[in-house]
């Protein structure tokens, strides 16, 4: 039996898909270097340059083509198709962006935050950086993504209270808190799996689609991807390691978050690793019993992740967990282990951010291709 024929309106809808994403990778283009990218037939990029243009997606510059041969006009995305906000909320502050379908950033506000803010303080520093943002741009906000330092319920967005976490705003509930700013969908999620998307696609696991992303900070975390895709769990708790059980500095089982405290690396009346420390115990050489005591449960911590998720390689960021000393710890100790697996340091500044900024422009992309042929299913 012959699979049916698409639909004329499936056709038209992809074509013209194939036509913004080329305008989505550069400012201008003719119908001809359309055609050239995409591969198109240059009567069918004029079909969809026109319905298109009776959309109000794409515009015609204005500009020419100049030298030899027929005269060819320059085409560009509409300037009123709108942004998108990407936020990171961290123990120090709120970094807030309006991003536009072609990545590009159209205005940043940032915002200190003490470690201890809470959710009232934080979520008038989000509402306020959204407000000033979507001022600056003079259009709509049409969609958010969020990322945060702390846990975060997959169904509901809303950030998740567990015990002894470092940065803790209580039940922030990001979408609630950017309703009025954002006429489109808010989509929140944990700090590392955004990080761990950035270095699958814009880091060093790049091709590898199973790898355990390790960051280790003022905060300890995880995330796991299998087969690309980062794997939250059913609450969106996957990857909280900072409870589980592991080598203390003598050998004795004890909480990973627990050896820092044991090795005086916990701030006073905190459980927020203190970072400024620890840095300056891994350029000191005669720390020697410390880099060993931290490679060992840090170790204990791969251990698990390799029986639970099988990764074919490790990543390890955040503020000392990349630093060359601990890697080379890590390695060393990781080596002698039954099952090990490639270790590399994250490399990505600010990975967290960058995840996030990526996934907005796609979701700013789609919103822009629904609007072309709104009843087709894709």
């Amino acid at each position: 039996m012959n699979a049916p024929k698409p639909s004329l309106e499936l056709l038209r809808g992809l074509t013209d898909e194939n036509v913004l994403r080329a305008l989505m990778a550069h400012d201008r283009l003719t119908r001809a270097e359309i055609a050239t990218r995409t591969g198109i037939s240059k009567p069918t990029i004029s079909d969809s340059i026109q319905r298109l243009e009776q959309a109000e997606l794409v515009v015609d510059t204005g500009e020419r083509t100049t030298g030899r041969g027929r005269v060819g006009s320059y085409y560009a995305l509409a300037p009123h198709l709108g942004t998108a906000l990407v936020a990171s909320i961290t123990p120090h502050g709120v970094i807030a962006e309006a991003v536009d379908a072609r990545g590009h950033t159209h205005g940043q506000v940032r915002t200190a935050l003490d470690a201890d803010a809470g959710q009232e303080v934080a979520a008038e520093a989000l509402a306020a950086a959204a407000m000033q943002l979507g001022g600056k741009v003079g259009g709509p906000l049409r969609l958010a993504v969020v990322s945060a330092a702390d846990p975060v319920d997959r169904a509901t967005g809303r950030l998740v209270h567990l015990p002894d976490a470092p940065f803790l705003v209580g039940a922030l509930d990001p979408p609630a808190v950017l309703a009025e700013m954002v006429t489109g969908p808010v989509l929140v999620d944990n700090d590392v799996n955004w990080a761990a998307r950035a270095e699958y696609e814009h880091g060093c696991a790049q091709g590898v689609d199973d790898f355990v992303y390790l960051h280790l900070g003022e905060g300890l975390g995880c995330a796991v991807v299998n087969d690309g895709i980062v794997r939250r769990g059913h609450r969106g708790l996957a990857g909280e390691i900072a409870h589980l059980y592991t080598a203390g500095p003598d050998g004795q089982a004890m909480a990973f978050t627990e050896v820092f405290a044991a090795l005086d690396l916990r701030r006073a009346s905190s459980t927020a690793i203190d970072v400024p420390k620890l840095l300056e115990i891994l350029e000191d050489t005669d720390a020697a019993r410390v880099h060993s005591a931290l490679a060992r449960a840090i170790g204990g911590v791969l251990s698990a992740a390799l029986s639970l998720a099988d990764p074919q390689s490790v990543v390890v960021g955040g503020t000392w967990g990349a630093h060359p000393r601990m890697i080379t710890a890590i390695e060393e100790h990781f080596t002698r282990s039954p099952r090990s697996v490639p270790v590399s340091a994250a490399f990505l500044p600010l990975p967290e951010l960058t995840g996030a900024r990526a996934r907005a422009v796609d979701e700013l992309g789609s919103l822009i291709f629904r609007a072309a042929h709104p009843t087709t299913t894709w």
